[in-house]
Parts: structure tokens; C-alpha cells; sequence
């Protein structure tokens, strides 16, 4: 059950207030935002809602806008839109959780975990993730909009953001410590003027968004002033943590046995154990067998290889002749077009329960990726609908599902020591890290081996998480893993939250 009420168009460019008119109707105070591909740079739209999450009607307030990005004169040099939900029936603002979520690419805006995962409203699939019609959207169930307020930021060139000043160049937000600093101007801006520094404060990102919200952990920090309770990383990257050569090459075998387990690819005797049961034993080969022998390179004994193929091969589904042929070392990409060559199927990179159909059996790579397909025909227009019709933000701009952010800068990548870092300094923030067992490009013992990394000292760990789920990079898709990564998610925010008078010190 779900009520829409339109409140007024705030535009504040100049200082200026307009009234929000009817469409096709001109007049002096005819909505600016629905009139020009050109984008409003400090605006807002308010809408009323109540939506049903846990069985129980939350109302909330939804504001659909665009705040600045200014160079050091004051003059807006990009416009970073937003969309912002908070319940209105909470007394105490100022101890009520402030999350701030991200997307990745990094030319994606924040709408697959908007309207995929934690938002109030959710587009419709089967329970599985996949694409049905008519397009559209419902109520989230799960959102964790009933215990806190969230507000999702598109990045610049991604959704409806926008440079607007002609002579700043792309390379003063396109890079990985670039982004970092002017997401954290924008954070700031954001959290005086929703006046919520009261608020206990929670970073979210996805995919590159965990580079980013790893980042902010410690910009907000230290160039801010701004300290947070807590950090969820959804399918992490590898946050500049080193793992080149043979951990490099060996990390990817328990997410290649995952994959293959779920396309019944393995042996009997391993295809009737459960997924978390069967998964240690190969992560277990991987540190104590595979990382060794790969450091050996040519010079391990023939014996000794052939013995270490042929246990790839059976946690991986693919043959000692293939693996044999490749030193050992298949790629991601090999492995997505070679596990079901034979049956007529290539396999998904962000999710490999995902299937796609090549041109030729022969090859060693997909043409494709069959799971982002999908997930843009079934979000793009899912997105434009609720924005227009439920969020009331219409506008002729086109809402970028990828947008341009190259040439992209990611030398000086130290997102992971700086997350840690501000884990240090800060004795209230807390880290969680979900991760889909069937990731292919942020794959689940990769971001195990980030989390080791992460605390050498092994004294921060007390304050570390990692969970996984039997989906892939949007694990959230699947509707089983949405409610139980939820639920997750509300305890470690309730969790990370310490008691009044809790002083935050060692």
C-alpha cells in the first residue's frame, strides 16, 4: 500500500522559490526542471509517501534533486543529483542513522541499490533477479529505510549529474582520489544542510563504491571532521591492496568451484554437499597448495603439476588439458566461456548463474555479458518510471545508466590502508563486507584476502565482518538473500551504534 502526495519544486538557484505547475501548461513559474536537458544545479523536488516495510506502514518524505560542486571561488562548477528518504514519524532526528550509499563502474549512478536493495521502493523481478514485464515498481519490504534515513548520490556524468561550468576539465572529478575528495565536499554541504550532524553516519558502496565509500572513510575524516559509525562494502574491489603474481592467479579458484557447483559441473560426491560446506576445502587448497606451487612457476616438478591440475580441475569443472595448457593460470574470461562450451553457453561475469548464447562455441571469451544485460533491461526503465511518476522529478535530461568518466585515474589507490586507517582513529566505526559467491568480477575470497589484509596487526579485527550469499555481484537480486542481507544490515547499523555516553576512545 503506497500514498503520493506532490509537495512544492524547490529551486534555489539565484534564491529563487517556484511553484511546481501541471505540465504542457505554461506560466511564469512553469517547473524549470521539466523544461531543459540542461541541469538544475541546486533544486529539489519533495514528495510525501507511505510505503509498507516489514508488514508496517512507514511514512516518509522523498526529495528528488541536485546540489553543487564549487571550485574554490564559490562558483558551481557540477551539479550532483540525489534522491533522499527520511521517515517522518521519528522524534530525535539527531540519533536517528544517516546512510550514504554508492554505486560503482565508476560511471554508475546509485540506482541499482536504490531501487535493488535498501530503498523503500524495489523494481519488479522473479524471486530470482531476472527480468519480468510490465516493468515497474512496488514496495520494499526489506528497505532499511524503518531504522534509518538514506540518501543515494549519483556521481558526476552518472544519472543526472553533470559538469555545468564548460571550462573545468573531466579530469578534476574523474579519478580515484579526485572522486574521493569532491564526493567528501559534497557529503559535507549535504549533512550541514539536512542538518544532520547529530545523526550516527554510515557509508554504503558497491562494487567501485566500496573504492569510494573506503576512501571517504578516511576523507571525511580527516578533511571533513566528520566521523562515522560505520562502512558496508556490497562486493568489494580490491581497494588497492597488492596480490599480484601467483596469489593473484590462484585467489580466483574458490569463486571458479562456486560457479561450477552451481551449474552441477562437479563431481557427484562434491555436487551433494551444501555450497558453504564444500567451500572450505578449496579455499583451504588454495593457501596451503595452489599459491605455493604457482610461486614455483616452470620449475615445479611434472608430477607435482599434474597433481595440482588435476585438483583444479576438479574444483573448477574445467579440464586438466585446459588448465594444463594455460600454466595452471585459466582466466576469468576463459572460465566464462569455457565451463559450459559444451552444452552452448557462455556464463556471466557479475553473476555466473547468468547464461548467455555466443556467435561460435570456439573462442576464449564471451561476446557478452549476459547478467548486466539483463539487469539493465530491467532497471532502466524501472528507474524512469518511479522518477517520474513516483518521485514527480521530470526533466528531459537523459538519466545516464553508464556515463562517460574516462580517461579514468586510478594511479595512488590506497583505499584500503586508508580504510583501515580511519578504522584506527575512529573506535565507534565498524566494517561490513557482503560479498555473492557467484561474483566474477569482485569475487568473494578475493574480498576475503582484503579483509585479512586489511588489519596486519590483527587488533582491529574485533570491529571486521564479512558475510557471503548464494547469489552474485547484486546479491540483492535474489529475493531469499534480499531479506536476509537486509536484516544483516539493520543489525550491524543497530550494532555499530554504541550507548549514549559510550566515550570513543581504547
Amino acid at each position: 500500500m503506497k500514498s503520493f502526495t506532490s509537495l512544492t519544486l524547490l529551486c534555489l538557484i539565484a534564491g529563487a522559490t517556484f511553484a511546481q505547475q501541471p505540465e504542457g501548461k505554461p506560466g511564469k513559474n512553469t517547473n524549470p526542471v521539466s523544461k531543459s536537458r540542461i541541469l538544475q544545479v541546486d533544486s529539489a523536488v519533495v514528495t510525501k509517501h507511505t510505503g509498507t516495510i516489514k508488514g508496517k506502514a512507514v511514512p516518509y518524505t522523498a526529495t528528488a534533486g541536485s546540489m553543487p560542486i564549487w571550485d574554490d571561488e564559490g562558483r558551481p562548477v557540477a551539479g550532483i543529483f540525489y534522491t533522499y528518504y527520511e521517515r517522518d514519524d521519528v522524534s530525535d532526528r539527531n540519533s536517528r542513522p544517516l546512510v550514504i550509499s554508492f554505486n560503482g563502474g565508476p560511471g554508475t549512478p546509485s540506482v541499482w541499490m536504490e531501487i535493488g536493495y535498501t530503498g523503500p521502493r524495489r523494481l519488479n523481478t522473479d524471486n530470482e533477479g531476472y527480468p519480468v514485464q510490465p516493468y515497474g515498481i512496488e514496495d520494499n519490504n526489506n528497505s532499511i529505510l524503518d531504522v534509518a534515513d538514506i540518501v543515494y548520490i549519483d556521481p558526476v556524468n552518472t544519472g543526472y549529474s553533470r559538469i555545468v561550468d564548460k571550462e573545468t576539465p573531466g579530469s578534476k572529478f574523474f579519478g580515484v582520489n579526485e572522486d574521493i575528495k569532491y564526493l567528501a565536499e559534497w557529503i559535507n554541504t549535504f549533512v550541514t544542510r539536512k542538518n544532520r550532524w547529530a545523526s550516527p553516519k554510515f557509508l554504503i558502496g558497491e562494487s567501485y563504491g566500496t573504492t569510494r565509500a573506503s576512501g571517504l572513510a578516511l576523507e571525511l575524516q580527516d578533511s571533513q571532521w566528520m566521523y562515522l559509525n560505520g562502512v558496508v562494502l556490497v562486493s568489494p574491489t580490491d581497494l588497492g591492496i597488492e596480490r599480484n603474481g601467483p596469489v593473484q592467479a590462484a585467489l580466483k579458484l574458490p569463486y571458479f568451484a562456486a560457479t561450477a557447483w552451481y551449474h552441477g559441473m562437479l563431481s557427484p560426491d562434491i555436487q551433494q554437499k551444501e555450497l558453504t560446506a564444500f567451500l572450505p576445502e578449496v579455499e583451504n587448497f588454495t593457501i596451503n597448495e595452489l599459491i605455493p606451487a604457482m610461486a614455483r612457476g616452470g620449475f615445479i616438478d611434472s608430477a607435482q603439476r599434474n597433481d595440482i591440475a588435476a585438483k583444479i580441475a576438479r574444483y573448477s569443472g574445467i579440464s586438466p588439458k585446459v588448465i594444463l595448457g594455460n600454466n595452471l593460470n585459466v582466466s576469468y574470461d576463459l572460465f566464462w566461456k569455457e565451463l559450459l562450451r559444451d552444452k552452448g553457453f557462455t556464463i556471466g561475469r557479475l553473476d555466473s548463474r547468468y547464461r548467455g548464447i555466443d556467435r561460435q562455441a570456439y573462442g576464449d571469451s564471451p561476446d557478452y555479458n549476459a547478467e548486466l544485460t539483463a539487469w539493465l533491461h530491467e532497471f532502466t526503465p524501472a528507474m524512469q518510471i518511479y522518477l517520474r511518476n513516483d518521485l514527480n522529478y521530470k526533466t528531459d535530461l537523459k538519466y545516464n545508466m553508464f556515463g562517460n568518466v574516462w580517461p579514468w585515474d586510478n594511479k595512488n589507490d590506497h583505499t584500503g590502508e586508508n580504510l583501515r586507517q580511519a578504522i584506527a582513529e575512529n573506535p565507534y566505526l565498524h566494517l561490513l563486507i557482503q560479498s555473492g559467491y557467484f561474483d566474477g568480477a569482485c569475487d568473494y575470497f578475493n574480498a576475503k584476502y582484503s579483509l585479512w589484509q586489511l588489519d596486519p596487526s590483527g587488533r582491529l579485527k574485533g570491529r571486521l565482518k564479512w558475510e557471503g550469499y548464494k547469489s552474485g555481484h547484486m546479491m540483492y537480486l535474489r529475493k531469499e538473500d534480499l531479506a536476509t542481507a537486509t536484516e544483516n544490515l539493520r543489525k550491524f547499523i543497530q550494532e555499530s551504534i554504541p550507548k549514549a555516553g559510550t566515550p570513543a576512545k581504547y
